[in-house]
């Protein structure tokens, strides 16, 4: 088992390393793919919200600029006070959701203050070529990265930090994963090839943490990201979490926070799971439109009442909503929903149905 020391002395000399052999040549190759193309940058924002993007691509490729700042800080993950030692993509859990359309180049500034501690990089699924850009982005506290690459497969793909070794799913499960969204040019299609269109987009990031307990059965708490990386090894290998959230906190989307939406309104989730598989449902609607694997080029399944979304990935869902209330989102593992904090809240505005209240009354009627 590595101590904290070898552990942060492992992943600096792996940074130090893997910088010493960056291929300079492909990255002026891609300077000169882009000389003369428009650039956009981009303000992220904090999920469940997602940046403004237009669905369908206005005009040619170009390259979108992103910036983002690895934060490591204490995050309280439940209503007790849990405490995760979070390692973090702009302070957040998850990252923030990064959308492009195919045929643009995302360009990503990382930055790892010298406030932090560790190691860290960032491996992009969407991307083309070897470990998805991770050796290129490895950078110690104090240093920055760019990194650039050519949006040319539609879907939803997941990122994730991945400095190497036992280094990988610590990270991740220390909070360090997002998602990128490559809209196809002329915008989400139907099963049939029509286009279709959302009001609003959603970004949900489901996380499954592994907190130490001490003695007594009380979850510990660490003064850093470092300090708790022994015990927190130990609880992993058991492959039980103990927590499985959305947005980095148990009822992080629940109440105040619940997602908005108006009846007749279409909604886009974008779910995504960087490391355990995942069952999505939202009880009382429906996925209208669902690309379980995240791709789309494919065409979308239709009127799924839960699906699934693979480790590693990340995929979407479109519903429009018929009637208004509170509409729970979960895994529908319904032990990690209901006991260990999968759960989120759509909270739809609207009239009701005359026919349906009709229904209903009629209903209790006869259950009177």
């Amino acid at each position: 088992m590595l101590t904290r020391r070898e552990a942060l002395l492992g992943s600096v000399f792996t940074a130090a390393a893997i910088a010493a052999t960056t291929a300079m040549p492909a990255a002026a190759a891609s300077a000169k793919e882009v000389a003369g193309l428009p650039r956009e940058k981009v303000t992220l924002v904090a999920p469940p919200f997602v940046h403004a993007h237009d669905q369908v691509a206005q005009g040619g490729p170009k390259v979108v600029e992103f910036t983002m700042t690895i934060e490591e800080k204490p995050i309280v993950i439940d209503a007790d006070g849990t405490q995760l030692n979070a390692m973090t993509y702009n302070g957040s859990i998850p990252g923030p959701l990064m959308v492009v359309h195919e045929g643009d180049y995302l360009e990503l500034t990382l930055i790892n203050p010298d406030t932090n501690t560790l190691a860290h990089n960032i491996d992009f699924h969407a991307a083309t070529g070897a470990l998805g850009g991770g050796a290129l982005t490895l950078i110690n506290p104090g240093e920055q990265t760019k990194l650039r690459f050519k949006a040319t497969r539609p879907g939803t793909f997941v990122y994730h930090c991945a400095p190497g070794g036992p280094m990988i799913p610590w990270h991740v499960v220390s909070g360090m994963s997002g998602a990128v969204m490559i809209l196809p040019r002329d915008g989400l299609k139907d099963d049939k090839g029509k286009q279709i269109r959302y009001d609003h987009i959603y970004y949900i990031g489901e996380n499954d943490f592994y907190i130490p307990r001490d003695e007594s059965g009380k979850f510990k708490k660490y003064e850093s990201a470092g300090d708790n990386y022994d015990d927190t090894v130990k609880v992993m290998r058991g492959l039980i979490p103990t927590h499985v959230v959305f947005n980095g906190k148990a009822g992080s989307l629940t109440g105040e926070n619940a997602m908005k939406a108006k009846v007749d309104e279409t909604v886009l989730i974008v779910h995504s799971q960087a490391n355990r598989d995942t069952r999505p449902h939202l009880i009382g609607g429906h996925g209208d439109f669902v690309w379980e694997q995240g791709k789309f080029a494919n065409p979308p399944a239709k009127d799924l009442e839960t699906w699934f979304i693979r480790g590693g990935s990340a995929g979407a869902a479109l519903y429009t909503f018929l009637q208004p209330g509170i509409y729970a989102y979960v895994n529908h593992n319904l032990i990690e929903a209901v006991e260990l904090g999968a759960t989120a809240h759509f909270m739809v505005e609207g009239s009701w149905d005359d026919d349906l209240m009709m229904q209903i009354e009629a209903a209790r009627a006869i259950a009177s």
